[in-house]
């Protein structure tokens, strides 16, 4: 009996990075062939590999994402449909989910979600596309007993996280092996409205890349975009929202400016690791954020003094509070409410542990509503957040003049950094050529000693002494008569 030959898969990490080109997760992944999220996880890694009917059923499914990756890097531009882009994605979103031209747009052209970013992420994972329907009607026995189980699990998770006082969400994603969504640190027990209370509220696609993620495959992708034209796609996505954002971290539009541009310049000197990063976008905001609350920008000049603040009286209180927050905790807050990431994205961001950072975000939340109560409501807080950052008009700098600086600087600091190594062998050089081979020891000063007379020079010689030695030196210098002279 001779066995069919085995479908071949491409290797562990051309699987996740084919996964994570369709954007999906590995629960939705896991749903779509019918086993467990640990199990995908397994065969990512290269711990497991799959047999059977699930082989086959993973090598159809990564085929088919290979071959819309394929269609999609061989597309003629990255950057959205001007039409369909506006309609699609919210003003005040993460780095690369804005759109160009954003920051030209006027205020009362704002279009915001109609619920916080990170809670419409949740309900469209939670909700099953038509694809993953249709695999669960064909999902064998099995697996539909193995997902109840998870499902069990996660009840008990999130019954058990609420009798501890846990934030909310927080045992229930822990419970399907999710990460905690949106509403973590919250104790409010009520859900926001669901998106059918605004039907004409944009809502995030479910599927497709990231612009962050569409940058470094076109960067990636042999024959696609050159590095120059797909950096200038992700600036031309991502720069209006960060400057945005940068505005509400520092309150002021030239810092903001600046701190957008200067985390530019920094991925174009990195491109090759940025590109090559899951996301890219989040790499730029990161050194964006970093740079923008450096303490050291409190020592320049033009610094020392605050900038005019924003014309409504309401924008002035909620800008002043946001200032008012700890570097930190504002972080936190904008990256929570106002980007829209999950706890888990926002303690790795911030370079804290999910607990500090939902400490954070409970604090600052706390701060806000003290002196702002009607910011209570996280809902009303992401718009307000979104209002502020939207009511000045911010303009980033052009792609090109970003590029150039970054290599401008990068010139600047390499010659700086050859002049200086010259002049220090220079240094080196003449050190070694004037600096004495042997230690002299200093001589010391004549000093007077009483009771002894000094030291006087002889003086002229006399007539006799001057005849004795001419005598002297008449004679023979050798032989016998020399040891013994003759008397005379």
């Amino acid at each position: 009996m001779t066995r069919s030959p085995a479908s071949p898969l491409p290797p562990p990490k051309a699987r996740r990075r084919l996964r994570e080109s369709a954007a999906l997760t590995q629960a939705q992944l896991a749903a779509r062939v019918g086993v467990t999220r640990d199990t995908v996880r397994a065969w990512e890694s290269g711990r497991g590999t799959p047999r059977g009917r699930k082989r086959e059923a993973y090598a159809k499914l990564l085929n088919t994402l290979a071959e819309e990756a394929a269609a999609r890097r061989a597309r003629p531009s990255l950057t959205p449909e001007p039409g369909t882009a506006q309609s699609s994605v919210p003003v005040f979103v993460a780095v690369g989910a804005g759109t160009p031209g954003t920051a030209d747009r006027a205020p009362d052209s704002l279009v915001l979600p109609a619920e916080p970013l990170g809670e419409r992420g949740r309900r469209e994972q939670d909700e099953p596309t038509e694809q993953e329907a249709s695999a669960g009607e064909e999902r064998p026995e099995g697996a539909e007993g193995a997902e109840g189980a998870e499902g069990a699990e996660g009840a008990k998770g999130a019954e058990g996280s609420r009798e501890r006082g846990e934030p909310a969400g927080r045992g229930e994603s822990a419970g399907r092996g999710e990460s905690p969504r949106r509403d973590a640190p919250s104790e409010q027990s009520e859900r926001r409205p669901e998106a059918e209370e605004h039907p004409d509220a944009p809502t995030r696609p479910h599927s497709g890349p990231s612009a962050g993620e569409a940058a470094g495959e076109a960067a990636s992708a042999p024959g696609a975009l050159t590095p120059a034209q797909a950096f200038d796609a992700l600036y031309e996505f991502g720069a209006p929202a960060l400057v945005r954002q940068t505005y509400l971290l520092t309150g002021r539009r030239e810092l903001a400016r600046e701190s957008v541009e200067r985390a530019f310049q920094i991925a174009w000197e990195n491109w090759p690791e940025v590109a090559r990063d899951p996301d890219p976008a989040g790499w730029v905001r990161a050194a964006a954020y970093e740079y923008a609350l450096s303490p050291w920008h409190r020592f320049r000049l033009r610094h020392r003094h605050p900038e005019p603040p924003p014309a409504d009286p309401g924008d002035r209180t909620l800008l002043n509070t946001l200032l008012r927050l700890p570097p930190p905790h504002r972080r936190t807050l904008l990256l929570y409410d106002g980007v829209g990431l999950d706890l888990p994205e926002t303690a790795a961001e911030t370079e804290a542990s999910t607990p500090a950072a939902a400490n954070r975000l409970m604090r600052a939340r706390e701060a806000l509503a003290d002196r702002l109560p009607e910011l209570a409501d996280p809902q009303v807080l992401h718009r307000r957040l979104a209002e502020l950052a939207s009511a000045e008009r911010l303009r980033a700098a052009r792609p090109p003049t970003v590029r150039l600086g970054s290599e401008r600087r990068a010139r600047y600091l390499t010659r700086a950094a050859i002049a200086f190594t010259v002049a220090l062998i220079g240094t080196t050089a003449l050190t070694l050529r004037t600096a004495p081979t042997h230690y002299e020891p200093p001589v010391s000063p004549g000093e007077t000693v009483r009771g002894v007379p000094p030291r006087v020079a002889p003086g002229s010689l006399s007539d006799e002494q001057l005849e004795l030695r001419q005598k002297l030196r008449d004679q023979m210098q050798d032989g016998p008569e020399r040891l013994t002279p003759l008397a005379e």
